[in-house]
């Protein structure tokens, strides 16, 4: 198996394309087109980088910490494998910011990949 730094390339969240700084997810709070889903929020903003950009705020609604972090893994790998690639292809630079919801705790990974594909393609033909 090999290892090193190239070892895992194409596999998780490019830093360029994480929105982690407390200013910025405020910033999207407050600026971004909120879309609801079943089980996610969604903030929408042009990206100031240029880039498409992700980010996730998972509340703890009286959860485990263990849940918590299952429901922040599954929402980063929808937004590697479906957001970010599909706004990347249409030269959509925006910043998305996905606030989980109460109900988010207890939906399949395939709802939750349904309703970021719902999400994607809303925004894709925003981008047009």
């Amino acid at each position: 198996m090999a290892e090193g730094p190239d070892a895992r390339a194409g596999f998780g969240l490019p830093r360029q394309t994480r929105i982690t700084a407390s200013d910025d997810i405020r910033s999207l709070f407050r600026r971004g087109k909120r879309s609801k889903t079943r089980h996610l929020d969604a903030f929408v903003s042009p990206s100031p980088a240029g880039v498409p950009r992700f980010g996730v705020v998972v509340p703890k609604h009286k959860r485990t910490i263990v849940l918590r972090n299952r429901l922040k893994r599954r929402l980063r790998e929808l937004a590697r494998t479906v957001l970010l690639p599909a706004l990347r292809n249409r030269g959509a630079p925006f910043d998305v910011l996905v606030r989980a919801r109460p109900e988010a705790y207890t939906a399949s990974f395939a709802d939750l990949r349904d309703e970021v594909a719902a999400l994607t393609e809303e925004l894709c033909s925003r981008a047009r």
